[in-house]
């Protein structure tokens, strides 16, 4: 899938996601309609492990009102459709081919850029590139730019989002190797990827600067997902399981009461992702205040804060 800025004197028809079983119209987001004027930096967004490319669209519709291009793939053979049909592939071979996949998609997303013939023929402005990713995507955002086995660190790529990354098989050496601008934001009722060790250590390697880690209270691993969006649309379209078993299992650890509000997560996770991304890579410091640690003590955020300035000491705030 491919979000982007619309030029708002389209008359194009309001959007309608396709969840494979069900569609979901989604006001505010438009079919197809001509790119807003301008050239704008791109951000893959990689999903979690059996996952699907659009499992965390109030992001992507963010970002894309933002001013920024995100394409939003499928990691063929590590999607929601692959565990169902039993088509995975062995998580090794997953975590190899996933850095892979993200270097394809800015590749096509370039030529797109240079493609007369594309309707986005020069809307990617190639020198500001970014990579999300939720859970096993936060790893991917991580290795796309540290290497993996034999993948080679994608030099395009000018800051990442991991969000709860799940860190497993990546170096020390690796991770302390990442040295452009990072962004990580996770839960501290995540169980499935818990802060500590594998977020905190992370933070603690990286060495691009300026960085933030954005620990929102009380999220679960999923709160950064569209997961009980998906869940009602299948119950009101009669989807039974193991579809929606599978999806009411995810839910737990996005949906449950004793969570942050899944609102109040996006809210959170959109002020963060769209504040960083615009300071890194459409060079504007007007969201610059919104990613310190005397904001967020202001506004009350449910967040724990810890800012890595370009130069200078680090902060933390709760």
């Amino acid at each position: 899938d491919i979000w982007y800025p619309a030029d708002e004197r389209s008359e194009a028809p309001t959007a309608a996601l396709d969840l494979l079983l069900t569609d979901l119209e989604l006001p505010g987001v438009l079919a197809d309609p001509p790119p807003a004027k301008g050239s704008f930096p791109l951000v893959v967004f990689s999903h979690g492990n059996g996952g699907v490319r659009f499992q965390s669209w109030f992001l992507m519709e963010t970002l894309a009102s933002h001013g920024f291009v995100v394409a939003a793939p499928d990691h063929a053979g590590n999607t929601a459709l692959d565990a169902l049909t039993g088509t995975s592939d062995p998580i090794a071979v997953a975590a190899n081919n996933r850095p892979r996949d993200v270097s394809f998609v800015i590749d096509e997303m370039l030529a797109h850029g240079r493609d007369p013939a594309s309707a986005l023929h020069g809307h990617i402005d190639e020198g500001n590139v970014a990579v999300a990713g939720h859970s096993f995507g936060g790893f991917t955002a991580l290795a796309t730019v540290a290497g993996f086995g034999d993948y080679q660190p994608d030099p395009r790529v000018d800051a990442i989002v991991p969000i709860a990354a799940a860190t497993f098989g990546l170096t020390d050496e690796q991770l302390a190797s990442i040295d452009v601008p990072a962004l990580l934001l996770s839960g501290t009722s995540d169980t499935t990827v818990p802060i500590e060790p594998g977020i905190a250590h992370a933070w603690d390697l990286l060495s691009g600067r300026p960085s933030s880690r954005v620990d929102v209270l009380d999220a679960g691993h999923n709160s950064f997902t569209n997961v009980c969006d998906i869940r009602d649309a299948y119950v009101a379209a009669g989807v039974g399981d193991p579809v929606l078993a599978l999806v009411e299992s995810q839910a737990e650890e996005g949906c449950a009461p004793e969570l942050l509000p899944i609102d109040d997560a996006h809210e959170v996770t959109n002020l963060y992702a769209v504040s960083f991304l615009t300071r890194e890579l459409q060079g504007t410091a007007r969201f610059a205040p919104f990613l310190t640690e005397r904001y967020a003590e202001r506004h009350d955020l449910p967040v724990e804060l810890f800012v890595r300035p370009a130069h200078g000491r680090a902060a933390a705030a709760a």
